[in-house]
């Protein structure tokens, strides 16, 4: 299939997100069209690259790549820290691009290095994973957790470039692949009933990684976060619709310490609970709330949830960065395709959706 490529024009910088089949063998040409500085070092996780790092190799001329763990528990200060001791010991200077290779947390981790080593050198993402390939490599947030709460230290910092490759999603896991598609489903609750319409219809060919099932879906969310993101950088007002879900979701990651729940797996969950607030309000019709409920459910089983009570999740909503002013703003779903953001959600209403969707007391 040809390319798509969309165009991010924020004010701080204006970069394409290129999308296409084979594109991870044209990385280093693409780098050069673009005039990113020519020399290149790679961030990656040890097993994205013993997986893809000789194709990336052919593709673009790197030094020795410098590789830390994934996974969201190490997703703090201690591992980006590796990560300016290699570029100090390289003598890495602001002619340099750093390339991001791995997923959401290999581009957020190597994102902050780039952002704040030498206040900032050229960034570029080549994300492996679907969940970044539709959502956390595009935006410019880059950042680390706290262990009171996600994403709490970080910075808005955008990439000069996108390269998505699909089809590395081939090496995927299952629970992987499918902890992107929630992202996906996140992408259709907000702004667009076609795509939701889309996972729904077309999982079974989603699911067997056919280039002509993830384009759509890859293409659509893409160019979804790109126009929010265009209209609002650094998350004023109309950028926040991108956090469905996330406000109970970085909750559970949180009182989980980072180890039950893939990132994707957590955003299911808050989608859930989103809906089940929006519901008893009467924002939400009863059957787009259970159409939503039906289609998560249709992925697969999500990680249990009933031994967490729903007080220590509120407490740890209490540390989310959505609250400004001491005010959490929350988005809710109004249908399928459209939502609202409201700044008056009441810990009581909190705690019956939680218990609603699963959770213990």
């Amino acid at each position: 299939m040809d390319p798509v490529r969309l165009d991010v024009p924020t004010p701080s910088r204006a970069y394409a997100v290129t999308i296409g089949d084979g594109l991870l063998d044209r990385v280093g040409a693409m780098l050069d069209a673009i005039a990113a500085p020519a020399r290149r070092i790679v961030v990656s996780s040890p097993l994205v690259w013993r997986l893809h790092g000789e194709q990336l190799s052919r593709a673009v001329t790197v030094a020795e790549p410098i590789l830390v763990p994934d996974g969201e528990r190490f997703k703090q200060l201690s591992t980006v820290s590796r990560i300016y001791d290699a570029l100090v010991r390289a003598s890495v200077d602001r002619a340099t691009t750093i390339i991001t290779f791995g997923g959401g947390v290999i581009g957020d981790m190597a994102g902050f290095a780039a952002a704040t080593y030498l206040r900032g050198i050229s960034l570029v993402h080549v994300p492996t994973t679907l969940l970044a390939q539709v959502d956390s490599a595009i935006g410019g947030k880059v950042g680390v957790n706290h262990a009171l709460g996600k994403n709490l230290i970080g910075a808005f910092y955008q990439p000069d470039a996108v390269v998505i490759d699909p089809l590395v999603l081939g090496t995927l896991p299952r629970r992987e692949f499918r902890a992107g598609l929630y992202e996906v489903i996140k992408y259709g609750m907000t702004s667009s009933a076609p795509l939701f319409e889309r996972v729904a219809r077309d999982r079974k060919a989603i699911f067997g990684r056919a280039i002509e099932s993830l384009m759509p879906i890859i293409s659509e969310s893409c160019r979804i976060k790109g126009e929010v993101v265009a209209a609002d950088e650094r998350e004023a007002g109309p950028r926040r619709i991108l956090n469905f879900g996330h406000t109970a979701g970085h909750a559970l990651e949180a009182v989980t310490r980072y180890r039950r729940f893939r990132h994707g797996e957590a955003v299911g969950y808050g989608m859930l609970v989103a809906a089940e607030l929006a519901q008893a309000r009467g924002a939400l019709a009863a059957s787009d709330r259970q159409a939503l409920a039906g289609v998560i459910a249709s992925l697969g089983p999500l990680p249990p949830i009933a031994d967490l009570s729903a007080a220590s999740i509120l407490e740890a909503i209490q540390h989310d960065k959505k609250i400004v002013a001491g005010t959490l703003h929350f988005v809710l779903p109004t249908a399928i395709g459209a939502t609202a953001i409201v700044d008056d959600v009441t810990a009581r209403e909190l705690i019956g959706a939680l218990r609603k969707v699963g959770t213990g007391k």
